[in-house]
């Protein structure tokens, strides 16, 4: 499918605008899945200033999607209409150690690298994100967690750019986090992070990232193309206990398969659309309600238009 290029109307709009712009740009190879159409326009910001510029002078009625690293994400075939906004660069992709056991990342940085700069910093606290694979973007905006650690727990404040292009500074209250999942607008963008942790040893810090790393490696399809866990865990019950219940591990639509390896993963075999990966949660979803009752909640987030 293809857009209309509407790239020139909006460089024209904003004169002094330093990032990149281009139309009918292909989604596929930023989304782990490696499907999906392309964006109407895919923009880069220079930095936050100039994200705040572009924002400030698009019509009204544009819509705007943000995406990270795409590693929970699946975009529909017929691809996202109006501004697909992905940041990257080092305005957003830096960390920085400060005083009293405090980080700096913008939301372009992959989780792995805060564990890391926090470790080699003997700051202790935020091993847990060397599990999840995404951005610090993402983990703000699903109070990312996994191995006994959540985002709230060493989260203190964000920046974030809403969609009028005003910038603000949000605290930990502010973000009204609750499982996988903020309360702030989607409309708004963070662009940066703070966390605080607390002293640690070095050493032992990375060998608690060395047992989360084997443990995923050991249970989870981690070298496959996936977009980590499907569905959100229902009050007291795990999600794949429930799949696994209803008969749907290995189970396949097209090139799209439950993994057999852990059930709450999907992934794409070889050349698997979209709409294949979309439909096979639906059935497993259909299935898992069949057998237990319970309406198993999307985590991955689907965004665009069929084909």
């Amino acid at each position: 499918m293809t857009f209309p290029d509407l790239a020139q109307d909006l460089r024209d709009r904003m004169p002094e605008l330093r990032g990149r712009l281009a139309a009918n740009q292909d989604l596929a190879p930023f989304t782990w899945f490696r499907v999906g159409g392309p964006a109407q326009l895919l923009f880069a910001p220079g930095d936050e200033a100039d994200l705040s510029y572009f924002l400030t002078r698009l019509p009204d009625d544009m819509p705007v999607t943000t995406v990270g690293l795409g590693s929970n994400l699946i975009v529909r075939d017929g691809g996202v209409p109006g501004v697909v906004i992905r940041l990257g660069g080092k305005p957003f992709g830096e960390v920085a150690v400060e005083p009293n056991c405090h980080l700096r990342a913008g939301t372009a940085v992959p989780d792995v690298r805060l564990a890391r700069a926090a470790a080699d910093a003997g700051i202790d606290g935020l091993a847990f994100y060397r599990g999840i694979p995404g951005s610090i973007g993402g983990a703000l905006r699903m109070n990312a967690g996994a191995h006994g650690g959540e985002t709230k727990d060493c989260f203190v404040a964000a920046h974030g750019v809403d969609r009028k292009g005003a910038i603000h500074i949000l605290t930990n209250a502010d973000m009204g986090f609750s499982y996988r999942h903020c309360s702030v607008s989607d409309d708004v963008i963070f662009t940066q992070a703070f966390f605080r942790g607390r002293p640690g040893d070095p050493a032992a810090i990375l060998a608690e990232m060395h047992r989360i790393t084997e443990a995923r490696e050991a249970s989870q399809p981690i070298r496959e193309k996936t977009g980590g866990s499907t569905f959100k865990n229902p009050p007291g019950q795990k999600a794949w206990q429930l799949i696994d219940k209803a008969g749907c591990r290995g189970l396949a639509i097209g090139d799209a398969q439950v993994s057999p390896m852990h059930c709450n993963f999907l992934i794409n075999r070889a050349n698997a659309r979209a709409a294949d990966i979309e439909s096979l949660g639906e059935e497993v979803r259909r299935r898992v309600k069949e057998t237990s009752g319970v309406d198993l909640e999307w985590e991955i987030k689907r965004i665009g238009v069929g084909a």
